[in-house]
């Protein structure tokens, strides 16, 4: 059947207008990015696929928006298995105009929030769930609703969710009451819970109190919404416990009918699995028993400022305010201003760059600066209003100190995409300088050993940073994470995973003796 028919045209027609009439900051505030015509039939055709054949369908979407999955389940169901079908709008922009084009069909349109409705009593659920609900972030709720979320979901579906979850976690748990046993679901969600802290619980719920089927992520080059940048995954499960040999599928890219990649994973090797969205190329990797980069440093984000405009500056900027070059140390561009990366110092310790950058960091109190340094006090005052009074700035004292982020011997960049140029989408650099980097970076330490080797053989600095530059793409990828159009970001957590045992055998034999439990190179207590 073709995928887009005359009532499907209407649909992409009310929502192209209803889609224009708010702004793209709206829609994402709300979450709100609607399902393309495509990958709706795609998903119900994969779960006409695993329904029992000829069984009475009872369809269930608790974020419907104009009904993109209704379409489609009228599309691939034939209309006489379809028993009930219900759906959830919260936003009336949305629901009103849904509620009329669907006016004529035995739609049950609800218009109000699912995350507040009372689950249906028994016999009376539904045996297929499929959505895409609203992706938004944590920080876009309130505290009082977030309470109200983890209480609702934990008793819903027994997990109790992270704090920094999105809600579309929590639509997901409280599904759970709405289902029938043995009930189909297939949830179109952003693919970051599977390697994110937060996305643990639902890991832990998928795992322990459903039987999980299969998890498609796709190509994040290929977006599936134009205007989200995150990738995202179709995660299909059934409402019943797994037994124990239970094998799950994992694919990758392409559609769920025609990946490119797939296998299938035992469950009881998700169990220990820290990171799944490489399984469909890479299966389960091996915990790494060995050292890793956190036995050898000490990983920080980079300077966060407040307001990069107003604290990073160069020579010309900070001459023409008059201000005392001793309240500012260098700091390293971005990495699209590095042509190397390896930073060499003038005798002052400042970067041999072509963009060299200084950042304000002066520590004197207000009636200090205004006293004695009245050319800062007048600079400082153009921010007083602004600057100061965004969230980092307003929880320093003084506003205008920064955080202790010393010069760092070794950088990575925090994130990147995997041009054709470049092998990989992290860069580290060797910095011989005194300059220290903002949070597009992030900064390597030496722990107490490893400094003094270096401090000891200028040589040794340059072979760590060929070992760094030498790590392999898919072992950087594979503790890091992917968004949408194919950017990956690492955190030093993530960093500080990678195996580094070949660090060891750079060091002198006095400093190299066997590891226990990979604790040889970390501080110990006096």
């Amino acid at each position: 059947m073709d995928a887009v028919t005359p009532l499907e045209d209407r649909r992409l027609s009310l929502q192209s207008e209803l889609d224009a009439a708010k702004t793209a900051k709206e829609r994402n505030k709300l979450g709100q990015f609607a399902t393309p015509t495509g990958l709706a039939s795609d998903v119900l055709a994969y779960a006409r696929e695993l329904m029992p054949q000829g069984a009475p369908v009872r369809f269930l979407d608790p974020a419907i928006g104009t009904g993109s999955f209704y379409a489609a389940l009228l599309r691939e169901f034939d209309e006489g298995r379809i028993e009930a079908a219900a759906g959830f709008e919260i936003d009336p922009h949305y629901g009103k105009p849904a509620r009329k084009l669907w006016h004529d069909h035995p739609l049950d349109m609800r218009l109000g929030d699912f995350t507040t409705a009372t689950p249906p009593t028994e016999g009376k659920g539904y045996n297929l769930v499929i959505c895409n609900p609203p992706y938004v972030r944590h920080h876009h709720m309130d505290k009082e609703a977030k309470s109200r979320l983890l209480a609702a979901t934990a008793a819903a579906s027994g997990v109790q969710m992270a704090g920094l979850a999105g809600l579309y976690c929590y639509f997901l748990g409280l599904s759970h009451a709405w289902m029938e046993p043995d009930g189909l679901a297939g949830w179109l969600i952003p693919s970051e819970f599977m390697d994110v802290n937060y996305g643990v619980p639902v890991k832990r719920y998928l795992l322990n109190q459903v039987e999980l089927v299969r998890i498609h992520r796709f190509d994040p080059s290929e977006l599936q919404f134009g205007d989200a940048l995150v990738s995202s995954a179709v995660v299909w499960f059934r409402k019943r416990k797994a037994p124990a040999e239970h094998q799950v599928e994992f694919s990758y890219g392409g559609t769920l009918a025609k990946p490119k990649l797939s296998r299938m994973v035992p469950l009881s090797a998700l169990q220990g699995a820290a990171k799944w969205t490489s399984l469909a190329a890479d299966g389960v990797r091996a915990i790494t028993e060995g050292l890793r980069l956190a036995d050898f440093f000490d990983i920080k984000r980079g300077l966060a400022t407040g307001d990069n405009s107003f604290f990073i500056m160069t020579r010309e900027q900070i001459a023409a305010h008059g201000l005392p070059m001793k309240f500012f140390k260098p700091i390293l561009p971005g990495p699209r201003y590095l042509e190397t990366d390896i930073i060499e110092a003038d005798p002052d310790g400042t970067p041999k760059l072509a963009r060299q950058l200084f950042i304000l960091d002066c520590r004197l109190p207000e009636g200090e600066v205004e006293a004695r340094h009245p050319a800062l006090w007048a600079y400082l005052q153009t921010g007083k209003a602004t600057v100061a009074e965004t969230y980092l700035c307003s929880r320093r004292t003084p506003w205008y100190a920064q955080e202790n982020r010393p010069a760092a011997p070794f950088i990575c960049t925090y994130m990147g995409r995997n041009l054709a140029k470049r092998e990989k989408p992290f860069r580290f650099i060797l910095n011989r300088s005194q300059a220290t980097a903002a949070n597009v970076y992030l900064l390597l330490y030496p722990k107490p050993e490893l400094a003094r080797a270096l401090a000891a053989d200028h040589a040794l600095g340059r072979k760590v940073w060929e070992f760094l530059s030498g790590i392999d793409a898919a072992t950087l990828l594979g503790e890091g994470r992917v968004y949408g159009g194919g950017l990956y970001k690492m955190e030093p957590k993530e960093l500080a995973n990678v195996p580094a045992e070949a660090i060891a055998a750079l060091l002198p034999e006095a400093e190299h003796r066997p590891p226990s439990q990979g604790e040889m190179f970390k501080e110990r207590a006096a």
